[in-house]
């Protein structure tokens, strides 16, 4: 019975027929998108897509991205478990995409880079451009390996499907339609994925309004249960989540993961026009909405059915990755296809991080170390290399999947290494866009300072998890399970790491230092690698102005307010800048590429 516990019935033929349907499709996209693009075989159409995508495309692929299978299982047991502070992140996702538009956007089309690690070369040296580089390879093939096992896990024990053969399939699909399409297979895949994932959360609201009486019941036991409480102004920094933490910090993180993190801004840049390039991200942030929307209702729909028997302290699951997908078999069993949509909405989100990670590796790869060091190669070349490529990056993803199946209860410490990181970098872009004075000695020492300091907290925070007075989860109840055991979690549900040493050998720092919300995070690692690298730079003599050029800092022309606030005249820009205000020029990079190709495809013909 629905809601009382109790093992769920498992994939039917349908199910599986859907499933794997879905993932055919993937693949299929990917193979009609190389067999249309057959003679366009330069870097640029590989990685950028010839930069000729317009905004609504884009925008769905960021959203698609930004959603990984851990988003659509993870959110959901959010709400169920702590309730709709989450929902507080639509606010973040404004702040992070009017910056990501206005401030980063201008920059990066101007400078028509494919790398984004490439502007930490012209603003500072080459060293640094590696460094950023590395940062980026080594975490975001690290995390994708989690994406990849952490829903097959939570998956593979609800619906039986083989944990093995999911993960190398996963990788294989990415690899096809990555080797041979291309970011706009990747672009478009993403596209179909974002209509699965939104589809399989409306089944299962749908679902649960039906059995629990309505939208109104759920909202309603959700208000009894606490659920509905999300604003919560304490200035306690060590809450895990309060307004503060959620809009200020949030903010920041976000920010770092869509304005410098090369899989969001290698979309952005392949838009024909700046204009479409900021509108993909406007566009975004509503999809953004509709998405932590749905998924937080999903968590209120999954509380209102199980408020009386929770299905994590009765046994009935080992993790709250599993919740979800529990539900789903529970409530859609007497629907064949229904639970097979929902398991092919969950790895749509993971083929759409995997295969948008896999080219942001290929691209980074591509610009930052190879093209500077190898400059004489043919265009046959880079296409076999570009695709070779792919290959590689997918096949270590899978491997890293592996790597995370050894790490058990380390697994979500490994995600928060990953947030980590990103505070640092776009500390240190932002010391280059807003501080002229800022060298590449004070980049250096402000990066690994940040990364240091938040490594430190980090850390701590994973071997000393916060207790449940910083956490504050809320309570769930197992009273009309039909079959209850003797079980209660002695994890606190945000703990990544269990532990069994006892509270009275906790250092100092467990309870403030190692407590710091994790969404402060991000801040914390930017605000610190700026003031360093900025003291740095000052003790070090600074930076000539004239050596650089005014296109690598911010602008007042860049921003909304100025562009239609006042009147630009385009003798006072670069021609660049004059042909993204006018907004219906083709992107001046690619206008370039075409020369440049045309160029040497003379000079080798004579």
């Amino acid at each position: 019975m629905v809601g009382t516990g109790g093992p769920v019935a498992t994939f039917s033929v349908w199910d599986y027929v859907v499933f794997f349907g879905v993932i055919v499709g993937a693949a299929g996209i990917g193979l009609f998108q190389a067999i249309r693009s057959r003679k366009e075989t330069s870097s640029e159409e590989f990685l950028l897509g010839g930069r000729q995508m317009t905004a609504i495309p884009v925008a769905m692929s960021l959203t698609a991205s930004f959603m990984s299978g851990i988003t659509v299982i993870g959110t959901p047991a959010e709400a169920y478990k702590f309730g709709i502070a989450f929902w507080l992140f639509g606010i973040s996702y404004t702040i992070m995409s009017a910056v990501s538009a206005e401030i980063f956007v201008p920059l990066f089309y101007r400078l028509g880079i494919t790398s984004a690690y490439e502007y930490l070369g012209m603003r500072f040296s080459r060293p640094v451009r590696i460094i950023g580089t590395s940062m980026y390879i080594v975490q975001t093939a690290l995390y994708t390996g989690l994406v990849i096992y952490a829903p097959a896990l939570a998956l593979n024990q609800i619906t039986g499907l083989h944990l093995w053969g999911v993960l190398v399939a996963t990788g294989v699909v990415c690899i096809i339609y990555c080797t041979l399409g291309g970011l706009k297979a990747v672009i478009w895949t993403d596209v179909l994925q974002m209509v699965i994932m939104l589809a399989g959360f409306v089944a299962v609201i749908a679902r649960g309004a039906v059995l629990q009486g309505g939208l109104g019941q759920i909202w309603e036991d959700a208000r009894i249960g606490g659920r509905l409480e999300a604003f919560d102004f304490d200035p306690d920094p060590l809450k895990r989540h309060t307004f503060w933490s959620i809009v200020i910090g949030g903010s920041i993180m976000w920010v770092s993961i869509y304005s410098i993190n090369q899989s969001q801004v290698q979309r952005y840049i392949s838009c024909k026009t700046m204009g479409h390039a900021k509108m993909s991200l406007y566009v975004n942030m509503v999809g953004l909405w509709a998405t932590v929307s749905l998924a937080m209702f999903s968590g209120l729909t999954m509380y209102s059915i199980y408020k009386n028997c929770d299905p994590l302290s009765n046994g009935d699951v080992n993790t709250s990755d599993q919740l979800l997908p529990y539900l789903v078999m529970d409530i859609l069993e007497d629907y064949p296809g229904i639970p097979g949509l929902f398991v092919a909405a969950a790895y749509s989100g993971t083929l759409s991080t995997v295969s948008s990670s896999i080219n942001a590796l290929v691209a980074v790869t591509v610009e930052d170390f190879i093209f500077p060091n190898f400059k004489q190669l043919t265009t046959k070349q880079v296409t076999w290399m570009n695709m070779g490529l792919s290959v590689f990056f997918g096949g270590v993803c899978i491997g890293m999947a592996g790597v995370a199946s050894l790490m058990g209860s380390v697994l979500q410490a490994a995600l928060s290494i990953f947030g980590m990181i990103s505070g640092p970098l776009l500390g240190l872009y932002l010391l280059g866009m807003l501080f002229r004075t800022a060298n590449s000695k004070g980049a250096i020492a402000g990066l690994i300072t940040g990364l240091a300091v938040t490594l430190w907290v980090g850390i701590g925070a994973q071997l000393y998890p916060p207790t449940a007075d910083k956490t504050n989860p809320l309570p769930l109840s197992t009273t009309n399970c039909t079959n209850r055991l003797n079980f209660t979690t002695v994890v606190p549900p945000t703990s990544p790491v269990t532990l069994t040493t006892p509270d009275d050998v906790r250092p100092a720092l467990a309870d403030s230092w190692y407590s710091l919300s994790y969404l402060y995070f991000a801040l914390l690692a930017t605000l610190v690698t700026m003031a360093s690298g900025l003291l740095v730079s000052i003790f070090t003599g600074g930076l000539k102005q004239d050596k650089q050029s005014s296109d690598l800092f911010v602008r007042k022309s860049d921003l909304f307010c100025f562009n239609f606030c006042t009147k630009s005249k385009e003798s006072d820009v670069p021609e660049k800048v004059a042909q993204d205000i006018n907004l219906g020029k083709t992107n001046s990079a690619y206008v370039d590429f075409e020369e440049s190709t045309k160029n040497v495809a003379q000079s080798t013909k004579l």
